[in-house]
């Protein structure tokens, strides 16, 4: 799975006891459990048809084929060889293209299958100018975070949702912070934001803390180079408002940073494209 930027990154009283008090051992916090892998329609003969899918990214294969990315709902990410969709009377040519729902079908069950037919569902508007950047940067992300074969269903109907808010021009910086806090809690890398590590006290509006990509929030101290966010920030991306400027600007560079962990180094081409134009 797979911007532009690098990753950066209590003891309770003592309990008196006859003779000397002995401090209460520290609560650590389990690491998060990976989410339960998600059944999917049976195939009959490895054969698949009517599934929900959208283009994420095609590159040409051999003469007259193409190697499309497809994120479905059911199944996930999976790569499918669509042959003879370069052929300029191909009915596919028109068909596999990037932000428009399919119903979709192929064969096989090796990592690399066969399209057997796509079919265009409408209903959503285009993406046009700055959406159609911020389309590009959701399908980067997905391709290089998501694994193959390992169904969303959950994050597929936000992509769809997230789609539409763009197509209808609502603001970009906050519908991407959205998609990408689903992104990390769908792929079951996104800590609890209302609690700190540890301890698991709760987050206060009023404190000011860093959050471990990890492990999730704790407070923040003079020598820590990580992105410094106050608990209202935390608390208001847990609930998903947005309309504090302050917390647009502090999720922005928290995303970036936990974003930019998962990813390893890896760069995101398209958001330094948005980086550059709008700072998004």
């Amino acid at each position: 799975m797979s911007t532009t930027t690098p990753a950066q990154p209590d003891i309770a009283p003592a309990s008196p006891v006859v003779s000397a008090p002995v401090p209460a051992p520290v609560a650590i916090a389990p690491p998060a459990a990976p989410p339960p892998r998600r059944s999917r329609p049976p195939a009959r003969d490895g054969r698949i048809t009517g599934q929900p899918a959208f283009v994420l990214h095609s590159y040409p294969h051999k003469e007259t084929s193409l190697i499309v990315d497809v994120f479905t709902r059911e199944y996930g990410r999976i790569a499918l060889v669509a042959k003879g969709a370069k052929r300029p009377h191909s009915q596919l040519r028109g068909v596999l293209q990037t932000f428009q729902p399919l119903q979709a079908g192929w064969t096989g069950k090796s990592e690399l299958r066969i399209l057997t037919g796509a079919e265009w569902v409408g209903g959503m508007l285009p993406l046009e100018k700055t959406a159609l950047l911020c389309g590009f940067y959701l399908n980067e992300l997905l391709v290089k975070l998501l694994a193959r074969d390992d169904p969303h269903p959950v994050l597929f109907d936000h992509y769809v949702a997230t789609l539409n808010q763009l197509a209808h021009n609502e603001p970009p910086p906050i519908v991407l912070r959205k998609f990408e806090r689903a992104l990390l809690k769908e792929t079951g890398v996104a800590a609890d934001l209302t609690r700190c590590t540890g301890t698991r006290q709760a987050v206060e509006a009023g404190q000011v803390y860093v959050v471990d990509p990890e492990r999730g929030p704790r407070p923040a101290r003079a020598s820590d180079a990580w992105p410094k966010i106050t608990g209202k920030t935390l608390l208001d991306m847990e609930r998903e408002d947005y309309l504090d400027v302050a917390t647009q600007a502090q999720s922005k560079l928290l995303m970036r940073f936990l974003l930019a962990h998962q990813l390893g180094g890896a760069t995101l081409n398209t958001r330094q494209i948005l980086i550059d134009l709008m700072q998004l």
